[in-house]
């Protein structure tokens, strides 16, 4: 009687379970597709090796090791241990049910021993870790502030429920074996729980068949009733990640795996991107940029509802870090629930609409970004507005640095996101911060952000003992140069960056490098434009940069200004040109290292020491680490000393994403800090490769001298 009801209670979940996960696989899908289409398929050879090389090196996750470790055993398991379900369903029928063939192969048991006792530390160990750094005693500074801690224990207690019933079962296996003479009874057999089995000797055949039933039952209960919680949450990141991820990192935008930075996509309108020659033939209905949740790409929302909660992003971004609404985490979290709740709005026939519950319809009226009632002591009411879904804040805050994509084991790409709502509200909506009004003039009239007058852009060589080559005046193009020296905008106009600028020439001609410059007919690459969400104005500055850059003939360019390079670099490609960037700390550690520049030691000959602050433009988003720290190392009575957020874990100045032209009204100043972080490590100068660090910093040690903080 007992046998016949298990039996039949868990053939009923696990059929009710299996139909239920189908029908959510099927929601999910039909959610995702209502984004907007966008090519995700090419070169799939090295989609798959890169999905390989992430899933089974959990390289992301790797910078948490203790993490990572326990991480890669449970999700290995998880995976692997599918079988042992299988055998579970056997042994509610016959306790000595196994797999056919392999079921006593002893690397087969082996294998799943492994996993199975390992597993099972892992997410004890990973409990441990969510307690240890949870919000109660970490508030905003616990990368968990904000994830839905229910599901998050449901997922690991689940984890940890299975884990133990396998190595139960492991054990009463054995012990049966052991019982009835069979020489798998054995060490090689069951490597890790044959000790367990030991205990469980006193028992007579009988009884271990019984507990092999029940306890397979109860392993079959407690998985199908985790299969059956996440089938009626759709948003249930903590759970759905588990089967997403491997889809949204196949999907990444680039393929060959490096992180989704560098260039910004251009805006896409029917699957194809822009062209503003031909905006005039747009459909009157078409948006630009992301104005709607349906605006957002298939991938869009495939990253969105892959969002695992793990708050990597959340404790990397500046402006979280710097008591802002903005967390990446909470964002992708807030869009998530948008999407899925809306979505049967979107899925229905327009005449079917008024027949949805009216939680459907509320959340069909909602604005995708508008005021929600933020306050600094409730920042998740950014994210639960009735009436908006993403607070100005909260998209403003973004200083574009990239941390969040960087960090993100599943590869979600928010500064994308972000950026897509930044342009709708600029270019559809005309919403902005007021101080963008004056960049985006400057821009237009004098095309450089500070609105100076073009004749000024060569004042920073007047003081120079040798005459700087232009283009068009001393050459004819730069097929005579070797270089063409992009000066930037912050390197002509900005004081103390123009003193950079000069010793970037001279240093040039001091080793011989044949250069030149636009002088007056440079114009601004249109970073602060792009990324402030004025398309259109990027566009027009870009597309005429290109233009002249391919009539004088450019093919190398030097540029001091980190997001110079990766606009040169990575963005102008996208409208034709192809030209070979580099850095001028790339440049002038390669002349050092050809000794054509010997450095030379202080005058006083002590030593001083110095930190590097990694900009963001430079290492993140195109990883140029080290080329700025080997010149560094090469200059005699240099000691460099590493603040403790460097490298790719970079903490932002605070003036990417447009930011140095905007008012930093909210919470403490990023810039101050970065600068409070470098004084701490008793260095005497700070290293930047970015005018634009260069003035967030320096601003941020006048501001701790104000303090009395700094020397």
């Amino acid at each position: 009687m007992l046998k016949a009801a298990v039996v039949v209670v868990c053939l009923v979940v696990t059929v009710v379970a299996w139909s239920l996960f189908a029908r959510m696989i099927a929601q999910i899908v039909r959610t995702v597709k209502v984004g907007q289409p966008t090519t995700r398929t090419d070169k799939p050879q090295a989609r798959t090796i890169t999905l390989i090389r992430e899933f089974l090196g959990h390289t992301r996750m790797a910078r948490l090791p203790v993490v990572a470790v326990a991480h890669w055993v449970t999700m290995i398991g998880f995976l692997v241990l599918f079988a042992t379900l299988v055998v579970a369903h056997g042994q509610i029928f016959s306790p000595d049910f196994n797999l056919p063939i392999i079921g006593h192969f002893f690397a087969f048991e082996w294998l799943v021993e492994f996993l199975a006792f390992f597993g099972f530390l892992g997410i004890v160990v990973l409990m441990g870790i969510r307690q240890r750094v949870h919000p109660r005693s970490r508030g905003r500074r616990s990368r968990f502030y904000g994830s839905v801690f229910w599901q998050a224990y449901y997922v690991e207690l689940t984890i940890f429920g299975v884990m133990l019933c396998i190595n139960i079962l492991r054990g009463l296996e054995y012990a049966r074996l052991a019982k009835q003479g069979s020489h798998h009874a054995s060490a090689l057999h069951f490597p890790f729980t044959f000790w367990l089995g030991e205990l469980f000797s006193g028992m007579s055949l009988a009884a271990l068949g019984v507990a092999i039933m029940l306890v397979a039952a109860v392993k079959i209960l407690i998985s199908f009733a985790w299969m059956i919680t996440v089938s009626t949450q759709p948003t249930m990141g903590v759970a759905w990640h588990r089967f997403l991820a491997f889809f949204n990192i196949w999907f990444k935008r680039h393929p060959e795996g490096r992180t989704s930075l560098g260039a910004l996509q251009p805006i896409v309108v029917n699957g194809k991107p822009l062209d503003f020659e031909e905006i005039e033939d747009l459909d009157e209905g078409a948006a630009l940029g992301v104005g709607k949740i349906e605006d957002f790409t298939w991938k869009g929302l495939l990253d969105f509802t892959t969002c695992t909660e793990c708050g990597r992003c959340q404790s990397q971004c500046p402006a979280w870090n710097t008591d802002k609404p903005l967390s990446p985490k909470l964002l992708m979290m807030g869009l998530r629930e948008h999407a899925h709740h809306k979505a049967p709005w979107l899925q229905a026939a327009e005449d079917a609409r008024e027949d949805l519950p009216p939680a459907v319809k509320a959340e069909a009226e909602k604005v995708l970004v508008g005021a929600t009632g933020y306050t600094a002591e409730t920042p998740l009411a950014a994210y639960n507005s009735a009436e908006a879904v993403v607070d100005p804040d909260v998209l403003w805050s973004c200083t574009t640095c990239g941390a969040c994509v960087e960090q993100c084991p599943v590869d979600i790409e928010h500064v994308d996101h972000i950026v897509d709502m930044r342009r709708n509200q600029v270019l559809m909506e005309s919403a902005f911060p007021t101080e963008l009004g004056g960049l985006f003039k400057n821009l237009e009239k004098n095309a450089n952000p500070w609105g100076m007058a073009p004749r000024l852009r060569m004042d920073w060589a007047k003081k120079l003992p040798f005459e700087i080559k232009m283009v068009g005046a001393d050459i004819e193009d730069l097929t005579e140069v070797e270089y063409l020296f992009w000066v930037g905008c912050a390197g002509a106009f900005e004081d103390r960056a123009k003193a950079t600028t000069a010793a970037v020439a001279e240093l040039l001609h001091t080793a011989g490098v044949d250069f030149a410059v636009l002088g007056d007919g440079e114009s601004c690459t249109g970073d602060p434009a792009r990324r402030a969400g004025n398309e259109f104005l990027f566009q027009m500055l870009a597309m005429a940069n290109v233009e002249m850059l391919n009539e004088f003939k450019a093919t190398k360019i030097v540029v001091t200004c980190a997001h110079c390079f990766n606009t040169l670099s990575n963005e102008y490609p996208q409208l034709g040109s192809n030209f070979e960037v580099v850095h001028h700390t790339q440049l002038l550690n390669r002349l050092v290292r050809e000794r054509k520049l010997v450095p030379v030691a202080p005058a006083d000959g002590g030593t001083q020491t110095i930190t590097y602050h990694d900009p963001c433009y430079l290492g993140r988003h195109n990883n140029v680490y080290q080329p700025p720290r080997e010149l560094l190392g090469s200059l005699p009575g240099l000691s460099l000393t590493e603040m403790p957020r460097h490298g790719m874990r970079s903490f932002c100045c605070g003036a990417g994403g447009a930011r140095m032209w905007m008012e930093e009204k909210l919470g403490s100043r990023i810039n101050v800090n970065r600068t409070e972080e470098a004084v701490a490590t008793g260095a005497k100068q700070i290293a930047v490769g970015c005018p634009f660090c260069r003035v967030m910093l320096s601003d941020g040690l006048t501001a701790q001298q104000a303090e009395g903080k700094a020397g």
